[in-house]
């Protein structure tokens, strides 16, 4: 079965020919003479010999004048020497000796050519030889490094990751230059052949956990991958949750700082959305600019973020609960002016809240599919003009349209969107339960929902790490942050090295 599954690349291994019209025929055959595959015939002269040499390689992929300077102006102007009796030796060494590329080595098979060929690089043949040459000259289009789109900080640094791996790692290697930084690369994807590197920092990462995570990519057999999101789903812990059991992040330094916590990184050639292992449901409610201001503000905005992630959760559920079966619960005033406006609505509060959700789904959806310069200004129009239109045909009453504008400015705080995303998932479970249950629904589902997270694990860690566990020592940047020169050790639950810093005297005197 898993024969069958193979690409017609990777049936076959051939060996080269010595003759160079038969090689360069395999070479178009394989490509099936795409117009996109330059092939360039040189004379050589080696001695008092001619060589007929080809240079294949595919244009956008490579660097044209690299190929110009450091292959075909040295080739033309090899000097040749009789240092060797063997002809085969002599031409290797040559061609060590005058081409300047950083890399060059020899294969003898055609699919080793192939493959080099689609990563940028050049193929050398060489008539009357059976092996080729490979020169590194890849060096394709590729964006510049910009400010953050989705994990955007009002203090900190303002470069994101590229699409290109190479440009990532070395934003990496930029933060933490230290030499036990590890990369670990091989490729997935049978059409595809993308790069995965696995980055750890040795000596700090869990062993467990990085062993865990080389087996779990190992098992990857597909067509492709084409982001981040595709290596998620393989290797995430098993189990239907709407919670995300990995992080993903488009900032250096939000992946250099869980490195250097114990974490796992893994970064796909093609996206700019790296991800991290093992995590906590807590992680998702940080943010990278908690550790660049003063740990009192920090802690103040994450306790706002905490509230706003309930908030979103249940505000409408609560909302439908007490006006359908506890209406006790709210002062007189405040039950007379939400029956008056209720007065002529024709639908249920739960119908109600349904109907608003929904729009405001819509709406949503739609300002991000927009163009970005009207996306924006068709989404906000748009929630203004319908809510206050709809207030006014009596379809849906003005406290619903307050109760579900200020749930989705509340859904926006959270600053990892597919924890937001799961956050909205819930609120229609929790506001069906509290349509025919009331405060009983949503209380069974908060207990269901609590249960769900401390039986989750991400990559055998605990979802709610290190509250269930309860790790007393780790609970110091859960809820709030202090002060840095508190945050002696990194999180037990990740790592053995436990101790970051050195422990600060408490009444520090000048001398």
């Amino acid at each position: 079965m898993r024969a069958s599954l193979m690409t017609s690349s990777q049936k076959s291994a051939l060996p080269l020919s010595t003759d160079l019209p038969t090689n360069i025929s395999m070479m178009k055959e394989a490509f099936g003479d795409s117009p996109d595959i330059i092939t360039r015939l040189l004379d050589v002269q080696v001695s008092q010999d001619h060589l007929s040499v080809a240079l294949i390689y595919i244009d956008g992929l490579v660097h044209s004048e690299s190929i110009h300077k450091h292959l075909i102006e040295p080739l033309l102007n090899v000097q040749a020497t009789e240092q060797t009796s063997e002809q085969y030796c002599g031409v290797h060494e040559i061609l060590q000796q005058t081409i300047s590329v950083g890399e060059l080595f020899g294969a003898k098979y055609d699919i080793e050519l192939m493959g080099a060929i689609l990563e940028g690089s050049t193929v050398i043949l060489i008539d009357g030889f059976d092996e080729a040459f490979i020169a590194c000259t890849n060096g394709w289009e590729k964006r510049a490094i910009e400010e953050p789109q989705s994990q955007t900080v009002i203090r900190g640094p303002k470069e994101s990751f590229t699409e290109d791996i190479r440009t990532n790692l070395t934003l990496l290697r930029r933060k933490i230059k230290s030499p036990d930084l590890r990369f670990e690369s091989m490729k997935i994807g049978r059409y595809t052949r993308t790069e995965i590197i696995i980055t750890y920092l040795q000596g700090v990462a869990n062993e467990n956990v990085l062993n865990e995570a080389r087996r779990r990519l190992k098992l990857i057999d597909t067509d492709s991958i084409l982001e981040s999101a595709y290596i998620e789903e393989f290797i995430e812990d098993k189990g239907y949750t709407p919670f995300p059991t990995m992080l993903n992040t488009e900032r250096p330094d939000t992946a250099a700082a869980g490195l250097l916590e114990g974490q796992i990184v893994i970064m796909v050639d093609g996206t700019p959305f790296a991800l991290m292992a093992p995590v906590t449901f807590f992680k998702f409610l940080q943010s990278s600019e908690d550790y660049y201001q003063r740990y009192d503000i920090a802690s103040f905005v994450r306790l706002i973020r905490y509230a706003s992630f309930f908030v979103s959760m249940l505000l409408p559920s609560l909302y439908i609960a007490i006006t359908t079966f506890h209406q006790e619960m709210l002062p007189t005033t405040l039950l007379i002016s939400l029956a008056a406006q209720r007065e002529g609505v024709p639908f249920p509060a739960l119908v109600e809240a349904f109907l608003m959700e929904i729009t405001f789904e819509v709406l949503r959806e739609a300002g991000v599919r927009m163009p970005r310069v009207v996306g924006p200004a068709i989404s906000i129009v748009g929630a203004l003009v319908l809510g206050q239109a709809a207030v006014q045909a009596g379809l849906v009453s003005a406290a619903m349209v307050i109760v579900v504008s200020f749930t989705a400015i509340s859904n926006f705080v959270t600053p990892a969107i597919n924890l937001a995303v799961a956050a909205r998932l819930i609120r229609f479970m929790l506001m069906l339960l509290a349509g025919f249950l009331g405060l009983f629904g949503i209380l069974f589902g908060c207990m269901f929902i609590l249960i769900h997270m401390c039986s989750i694990k991400s990559f055998g860690l605990p979802y709610m790490a290190p509250i269930s566990p309860f790790i007393p020592s780790n609970v110091k940047d859960i809820f709030i942050r202090l002060p840095w020169w508190k945050l002696v050790t990194r999180p037990l639950v990740l790592t053995k090295n436990v101790y970051r810093q050195r422990p600060m005297p408490k009444n520090p005197k000048k001398k």
